[in-house]
């Protein structure tokens, strides 16, 4: 199944799906959290930056606390996924999957600031919403 492109849009006022740009960033940051590099120290991701420890100590925390194993996203991730523009950066929610039982009521918390060339991405936690 094809998931339609969709680009990168500055709206205010409501929350867009995640643009197609950004899908492979993210798809490599959930798959470092999924094989337990919780800091991004072991992967090397363009344009993302490491999770400081304390925050990193966190999300290990709270995945682990949710009971299931983290997996890496399917397609059907960008169905529920979403971003909105606040000002300075986009919010980016990514709905996350668990082996057990996909999809899970995790997301991911990620900001996208836009960047000389492109775009650098801030995790800021893994919850639920």
């Amino acid at each position: 199944m094809t998931i339609a492109s969709e680009p990168v849009l500055k709206d205010e006022h409501a929350q867009r799906p995640v643009a197609s740009a950004w899908r492979p960033t993210l798809r490599e940051i959930v798959r470092a959290l999924a094989n337990k590099d919780y800091s991004l120290a072991r992967s090397s991701i363009a344009g993302v930056e490491r999770i400081p420890p304390e925050k990193a100590k966190r999300i290990e925390a709270y995945i682990a606390g949710y009971g299931e194993t983290v997996v890496e996203l399917p397609d059907d991730a960008w169905k529920s996924s979403a971003s909105q523009w606040m000002g300075t950066h986009w919010d980016i929610l990514v709905d996350l999957y668990t082996a057990e039982g996909s999809p899970s009521d995790l997301a991911l918390s990620v900001r996208v600031f836009e960047d000389a060339g492109g775009y650098r991405y801030e995790v800021d936690s893994v919850h639920v919403p």
